[in-house]
């Protein structure tokens, strides 16, 4: 049987795959450690993808990825499509809050960021487009696991949940009545469960007004002003419902 290490494209996305948000930048030697590959393979399969533009290197000899597969990525019809309807909605919403405003989709059992609105003075994210965390983790993931399909959330909830602050609901049987809770009210107030300083707002995107749920919405707000999430919700909900229209139109156009 063939693995994927053993193919030529199996090492280059070994490679790639050693890239992510704690370590955008590696030399060759990190580069081979994490991917397990011997030096020499590496330093080939590196030296080919900066030929062509895949990765860069920098001035101390570290290599991070290239603008070359940045505007690949950028192309990916499922989020271009999503994007480009929900940016428009996505300014409104932040001119009217001026608070962080924040599009995620679920792919498999993680979250991942794809588009985000902020200004100076909005409270500090651990957040940004581009990155992954476990669907339970945040409250636009558990919008999005809310409405995931049976396997995904036994698969998640039969799973052990990270803590990350001491506010996090880890507790299955917990968290399964507040999906319940979350499909029925639409919106939901994820309280310092991702991080102590803040409070997130989310609500579900739907190809439609009664169409599948294709992303998730959220506001970000500090923690000290949480009293504010209940008057968040019918903005969160005029830009969903916008949203979701507009995802609708564009699916019908090219049915």
């Amino acid at each position: 049987m063939i693995t994927p290490r053993s193919t030529a494209a199996g090492k280059v996305l070994e490679v790639l795959a050693a890239f992510d948000r704690e370590h955008p930048s590696q030399t060759l030697s990190e580069i081979a450690q994490r991917t397990g590959l011997a030096l020499s393979t590496t330093h080939r399969v590196v030296t080919e993808l900066a030929g062509w533009g895949a990765l860069e290197r920098a001035e101390d000899g570290s290599w991070h990825i290239g603008l070359r597969l940045w505007e690949i990525a950028s192309g990916c019809p499922r989020t271009q499509i999503l994007r480009d309807a929900a940016l428009p909605f996505m300014q409104d919403l932040y001119e009217a809050t001026h608070e962080n405003v924040q599009l995620a989709v679920r792919e498999g059992t993680e979250l991942v960021f794809v588009e985000r609105i902020a200004g100076h003075g909005s409270v500090e994210v651990v957040t940004m487009v581009g990155s992954r965390f476990p669907v339970g983790s945040t409250g636009m993931g558990r919008v999005l696991l809310a409405h995931a399909p049976r396997e995904i959330q036994e698969e998640v909830l039969s799973s052990p949940l990270r803590a990350w602050t001491q506010h996090t609901v880890t507790d299955p049987k917990t968290l399964r009545t507040q999906l319940d809770r979350i499909r029925r009210e639409q919106v939901f107030v994820s309280d310092r469960q991702l991080s102590e300083r803040s409070v997130a707002v989310a609500a579900p995107v739907r190809i439609g007004r009664a169409g599948p749920v294709s992303a998730a919405l959220g506001i970000v707000i500090a923690a000290r002003g949480a009293s504010r999430a209940r008057g968040l919700r019918e903005p969160l909900l005029r830009a969903v419902r916008g949203i979701s229209d507009e995802l609708g139109r564009r699916a019908r156009t090219t049915a």
